[in-house]
């Protein structure tokens, strides 16, 4: 009998889930896979196949008296495309070749998770049949109305996960209702979704749109910071649609107004609410909590009953790679009865301990020690590499130019702490040759998205930033992040690692310091649970120091 009886691929397409992982089993026997992936551009935008991406599969056989016991599955492929026009003239880079380590996708097909049949059939038209691990766990508690903390990685789909059933209950593509032949249409807003960035809520918004259509795109309406308020409000008065995508400050500005109406929404949608805690947004989400899916009838004072009846009027949704005991506190405050859901469990918040009221009347720290391991134990993607280098202050850039060269990196996310370093920074990669630009929220709208384009683009190969990019930047490509200065803890270091590694790709993280803030490294290495090697800069290698030491810090 043939050890491989069958092989089958399929290219999955979409922004923001990129090729994964190729999984190649047979009936009788495990089968591993090494995948080198060559980008390629299609300059006539014609059908892809896997001789035009260049995949090159090694297969090694394990031994022939292991049994196989997951049975045979088709081999899934996830590949991040952009239409590229009008190549002809533009010089573009070619990225590095994408090694894929693990990938988090589930043995199940949206079609088994009870979504929409017009959601599954856009799926399809994209290019998407499987979820991952945390959309398989998420959508169907979701679907069953549960209150949810979606806790996952970086880079692992979560915004999928919460997307796909709101467009299964609500605007043009919802479910259709026993005996009618179309779905019914309703006016008014039926789902807010809340993001502490522009960036993010509009990438958000794109991933609506791309599943929506350009027919149906209307439905979503972003309300961010930094764009025209008057627009905003005649196209929400124009276009009627069932799902706005925002950030606090502008959502909040906007309802204030009269202007926003959101006491029927159906789903309220909090994405990185950890963030959302933040004291900066302490009167806005007061407003939002108290108008998103709440009764006007009902004051916010008649009593316990009268609450209930209020917070069962909407569905509330909170999304987070790290969920410190704040938002736990705040889920339990704010929606009724939520469940935790991370990759494959769900699991009641009685389980999880947790003490004291909610109020965004005072700040939220997330910074002490138990809060941090918690949330932060569970957030680093799974392919990442991390090591830190010992220097001094006035070397860093130097380091970090040596840290690009050695590890040949195509694409890297520099962060730094202070907004006024950042352009020193920039001006010493360019004068050494590594075409570099600063992106931080002093920066105009259009300044910020042409970076942004230009860095997914190649045009800039090192994005020097402070922590507004540290949450919803999806560069697919990304394969290292540097801390030039250390993050306030390890919260905001996972939360910047993730920038690299995600859905399974492998990438690294180097943290430059100085001697006298080796101990803050030590303590960020404890709190995560992962390894971070010491290492070197010489001769244009990477070389890894102190292992055992290293070791030896995690066990204590």
């Amino acid at each position: 009998m043939p050890m491989l009886t069958s092989t089958r691929f399929f290219l999955f397409v979409g922004d923001s889930l990129p090729l994964k992982k190729l999984l190649c089993i047979s009936r009788t026997a495990k089968i591993h896979t090494s995948l080198r992936l060559h980008s390629r551009i299609d300059r006539y935008n014609g059908p892809l196949t896997l001789a035009n991406i260049g995949i090159k599969c090694e297969l090694d056989t394990v031994k022939k008296d292991k049994t196989n016991k997951l049975g045979e599955t088709s081999l899934q492929a996830y590949k991040s495309l952009k239409a590229v026009r009008n190549i002809e003239n533009k010089d573009v880079r070619v990225k590095n070749p994408l090694e894929i380590e693990g990938a988090p996708f589930a043995a199940v097909t949206f079609s088994k998770l009870g979504l929409s049949p017009f959601v599954i059939e856009r799926l399809e038209k994209v290019g998407l049949t499987v979820p991952t691990d945390v959309q398989a766990t998420a959508i169907p508690t979701i679907s069953k109305g549960h209150d949810v903390i979606i806790q996952s990685y970086t880079g692992s789909g979560k915004t999928l996960a919460y997307l796909l059933p709101i467009l299964s209950e609500i605007g043009p593509l919802k479910k259709k209702i026993d005996g009618e032949e179309e779905p019914v249409k309703k006016t008014g807003i039926e789902a807010v979704i809340v993001a502490p960035s522009r960036e993010l809520g509009m990438q958000i918004v794109r991933e609506f749109e791309k599943l929506l259509g350009p027919g149906d795109k209307k439905a979503v309406q972003q309300l961010v910071g930094g764009a025209n308020r008057s627009r905003q409000e005649e196209a929400l008065k124009k276009n009627k649609p069932a799902i706005v995508v925002g950030t606090p400050g502008r959502i909040a500005e906007i309802s204030a107004s009269g202007k926003l109406h959101t006491h029927g929404c159906r789903f309220l949608v909090l994405d990185e609410v950890d963030e959302l805690l933040s004291f900066n947004f302490r009167e806005d989400m007061h407003r939002i909590l108290e108008h998103v899916g709440r009764s006007s009838s009902v004051a916010p004072s008649s009593g316990p009953q009268s609450r209930m009846s209020r917070l069962a009027e909407r569905q509330t949704i909170m999304v987070s790679a790290t969920v410190p005991f704040a938002v736990i506190r705040a889920a339990r405050s704010w929606g009724r009865d939520p469940l935790l859901v991370r990759a494959k469990s769900v699991v009641p918040l009685e389980s999880v301990s947790a003490s004291g009221p909610v109020s965004l009347s005072s700040p939220t720290s997330s910074s002490t020690s138990n809060t941090v391991t918690q949330g932060a134990v569970v957030s680093l993607p799974p392919g990442l590499k991390h090591y830190y280098c010992v220097t001094r202050s006035h070397h860093k850039v130097d380091t970090l130019r040596r840290c690009v060269h050695a590890l040949n990196a195509k694409s890297v996310i520099a962060f730094m702490n202070h907004t006024r370093q950042l352009k020193d920074s920039v001006f010493k990669l360019e004068a050494r040759g590594i075409k570099a630009a600063e992106l931080h929220g002093d920066l105009g709208k259009l300044a910020r998205s042409t970076t942004l384009k230009n860095f997914k683009d190649g045009e800039v190969r090192v994005l020097v930033t402070n922590e507004l990019s540290a949450r919803g930047l999806d560069v697919a490509e990304c394969d290292l992040v540097v801390n030039l200065d250390l993050p306030t803890d390890s919260v905001h270091y996972a939360h910047r690692a993730g920038r690299t590694g995600r859905l399974g790709r492998n990438g690294n993280v180097v943290t430059i310091c100085e001697e006298s803030e080796v101990f803050v490294v030590k303590k960020l290495q404890r709190q995560l649970g992962a390894p971070i090697f010491a290492c070197e800069f010489t001769e244009g290698k990477l070389l890894v120091t102190k292992g055992e030491e290293e070791d030896d810090t995690l066990k204590r």
